[in-house]
């Protein structure tokens, strides 16, 4: 998981001011590739040599970017989220988040696909009942998570004005997500618990439906005991159908 580092690591030397070149002409250092601060030009005036390949981008400062972007979109959503909040919020210069993502769009839609991809378990119990208890339990969790909570309806509800947005959210969210309920029915047809025939695309819909309906639109607060009750009627009717 991210690490909590929105205020943390700083970038070394001219990024973290925000500035593509380093003062006096010579080139920001940035990610610990180029040298200490200052060192963008030789005392005799000679221009310091470039070093060889590409810059090593630091996976502490990354970490430090992931976060704030995350801290952002709950605190002021995806519209008035910019690449020089995010670059404030994480202590860096807003070089460093260019070099890694070339627009707000796909630094947003990277870290979605990437959260969405790890989010949640392939469970493998035996049943499918209990394979769904399981799914929705870990879901459950995650999406009552504040963060979340803020962040993920704000996403769809930016999708419906903006098209990359829309196509990049159900391509991370519908494939990666689903993908763990389709194996679930794999698992179940194989066993026999579901017909072979039954139609997935429906089964998806009746699996995932209902707890992001309840805690992402209607935002009711899940009992309990609400995640057993749903994988139990969720079976039962994917068994009958």
């Amino acid at each position: 998981m991210l690490r909590d580092m929105a205020s943390g690591a700083k970038e070394d030397s001219g990024e973290t001011g925000g500035a593509d070149a380093a003062p006096g002409g010579g080139t920001a250092a940035g990610d610990g590739t180029a040298g200490p601060a200052g060192a963008g030009t030789a005392s005799t005036g000679k221009a310091r040599r470039a070093p060889a390949g590409a810059a090593v981008l630091r996976e502490d400062v990354t970490e430090a970017i992931r976060a704030a972007v995350f801290a952002e979109l709950a605190a002021v959503g995806y519209g008035r989220m910019s690449i020089e909040g995010v670059a404030r919020r994480a202590g860096v210069g807003k070089t460093a988040v260019y070099r890694r993502w070339r627009s707000k769009l796909h630094l947003v839609l990277d870290l979605v696909s990437e959260i969405a991809l790890q989010g949640l378990p392939a469970p493998d119990t035996g049943s499918l009942e209990t394979d769904l208890h399981l799914l929705y339990e870990v879901a459950s969790r995650a999406l009552r998570h504040p963060a979340a909570s803020q962040i993920v309806p704000d996403l769809f509800a930016e999708a419906a004005r903006n098209t990359d947005l829309q196509e990049a959210l159900e391509k991370a969210l519908r494939e990666a997500q689903r993908s763990v309920a389709q194996g679930v029915l794999d698992a179940a047809a194989a066993r026999g618990e579901i017909r072979a025939a039954l139609d997935r695309d429906l089964a998806l819909d009746l699996i995932t439906g209902p707890l992001y309906w309840r805690v992402l639109v209607v935002r009711t607060r899940t009992k309990r005991g609400y995640p057993a009750a749903l994988a139990k009627a969720v079976a039962t009717g994917l068994r009958s159908a």
